[in-house]
């Protein structure tokens, strides 16, 4: 498939899905010295070639808002103590404006772990933080991530279109989700 950038918007922040982990597993915020959880559940993705190309990463944008990192990063662990799923409910600007919105932020399970029904109740979790401090709330992503777009879309995140190649994104994605996905 095609990997072409994408973005989506939530219009408020109300009346978030609600779903539970399942049994055996735990949501955990950060704490300092996670980044290496981070690094390898990015890398394990695809989202960095190697675990030091993550951190360098994490170092740039995160590391000088460790305490903003504990409100807002969150990590699922396995009973055995492996952290295996993270997301951020971080923020940023998404049109360039200087109007701060909530952002949900890489997104990783790992691959063994994918398809045991984690996301849903982290992306929750991160809902409910981004909630308590921001009105609306964006994500970017990209088609080859077509499973995690329908997620967001029953989050009621909705297409935003910047750009010309949105409008193809978007095409490709409803004909691999085969549903209708309002983006003109």
């Amino acid at each position: 498939m095609k990997r072409i950038p994408l973005k989506m918007v939530r219009a408020n922040t109300l009346e978030i899905p609600q779903y539970a982990l399942p049994a055996g597993f735990t949501i955990k915020p950060y704490v300092p010295g996670d980044e290496q959880h981070w690094a390898r559940i990015e890398t394990s993705v695809g989202e960095f070639k190697n675990e030091e190309a993550a951190l360098e990463r994490f170092q740039k944008e995160f590391a000088p808002y460790k305490d903003e990192m504990e409100k807002r990063c969150l990590f699922i662990e396995n009973d055995q103590g492996e952290y295996i799923a993270t997301t951020t409910a971080w923020y940023g600007d998404l049109k360039g404006d200087g109007e701060i919105s909530g952002r949900i932020h890489w997104v990783g399970v790992d691959p063994r772990y994918q398809g045991k029904k984690l996301a849903k109740p982290l992306l929750s979790a991160a809902m409910n933080i981004l909630a308590q401090i921001h009105s609306k709330a964006y994500l970017t992503s990209q088609t080859t991530s077509y499973q995690a777009i329908n997620m967001y879309l029953n989050y009621g995140f909705k297409p935003y279109l910047t750009e010309e190649s949105c409008e193809e994104a978007w095409s490709l994605m409803e004909s691999t989700l085969d549903r209708v996905i309002p983006h003109k």
